[in-house]
């Protein structure tokens, strides 16, 4: 895709269009004053749970994500449906109730959508935020000694497999905490985060925990990964994780980032959990390191996971360093 995009026409620049798909941030920005901007993002995709109502939270939470991690507040959202007319009609109704009520749950107006016949069920949100100007929160402004926070643990790719593959059923805890975090909107973690000097924000999503981090760091710095920080979503991500139970798009992550990073003595169980893809998954922010603990403390106060995985330090020979 960032090939094909390379040899789209740009036209004539717009100087209001303050990001756009020239980089690799999680939504667009267009400047309206010198105090407000819009932010604009898309996002959908094919069931990852059974459950048509816990897909639709699922994909609506993911979707909504963007805007936080620019530092914006949503306020419309539009429903994207790709859905087969031979199917039950009931299961689009389950899929856009679930995806109402966390667009309703983020203080944002639904305000219509599209939808088309295809042989696979499809479903997300195009949503529309606004931002301080001044305030927009790109994914790529890290600086030497930040600290680098997520806000939900890893493994949703490898717990969803697992369910795909019938080894983990839908009455266990482990997919009960895995629909927690799914359906967990990063509002209020944006809310805090946003409070104190943050110098880059994004969220986890397809790429991973690796390639995001890399983003982050644009090219201009390195950053050290605590392999005891690893955040797992239960316990059970590490089995699975033994016995290979990961998406295509981890392969596709680990040949993209491999070469980047220098994993030390890492186990490679470990490994595909920092490739794994994350569905709605956490903020990751770079935060200036006077302000860390100040920030753990409010989330925590809050009842927010947190924890700080990494840091960020000089360009080095690797981008990333497990230590």
């Amino acid at each position: 895709m960032e090939q094909v995009l390379k040899n789209l026409p740009k036209g004539e620049k717009d100087e209001n269009l303050l990001v756009g798909y020239d980089t690799s941030d999680d939504a667009a920005i267009y400047k309206i004053s010198d105090d407000l901007s819009i932010v604009n993002t898309l996002d959908f995709f094919p069931p990852m749970i059974e459950d048509p109502y816990i897909f639709g939270q699922v994909a609506a939470t993911n979707a909504l994500s963007d805007i936080y991690a620019m530092g914006g507040k949503p306020i419309t959202a539009m429903n994207i449906v790709c859905f087969p007319t031979s199917m039950d009609i009931n299961v689009l109704e389950k899929i856009l109730k679930g995806g109402a009520e966390k667009v309703i749950e983020a203080g944002c107006s639904l305000c219509g959508g599209h939808s088309i016949d295809d042989t696979s069920v499809k479903y997300g949100l195009a949503v529309t935020g606004l931002v301080d100007t001044k305030k927009v929160l790109k994914n790529n402004g890290v600086k030497v000694g930040d600290k680098l926070l997520l806000t939900k643990p890893l493994g949703a790719g490898i717990l969803t497999t697992a369910i795909k593959c019938d080894v983990l059923t839908t009455d266990s805890e482990d997919y009960n905490v895995l629909i927690k975090y799914m359906t967990t909107l990063n509002k209020h973690a944006a809310e805090v985060i946003t409070k104190y000097n943050v110098h880059a924000l994004t969220d986890v999503t397809g790429f991973g925990l690796l390639i995001h981090t890399d983003e982050m760091l644009g090219g201009n710095a390195s950053a050290n990964i605590y392999d005891k920080n690893i955040p797992l979503m239960t316990a059970s991500v590490e089995k699975f994780a033994r016995d290979e139970y990961v998406t295509g798009a981890s392969a596709r992550n680990k040949k993209a980032i491999d070469e980047k990073v220098d994993f030390s003595n890492m186990e490679e169980w470990k490994k595909q959990v920092l490739y794994d893809p994350q569905t709605s998954g956490g903020l990751l922010a770079s935060i200036d390191s006077s302000d860390i603990d100040k920030v753990k403390k409010e989330l925590d106060d809050k009842g927010i996971f947190n924890v700080v995985i990494g840091e960020i330090i000089d360009k080095s020979n690797k981008s990333i360093y497990i230590k």
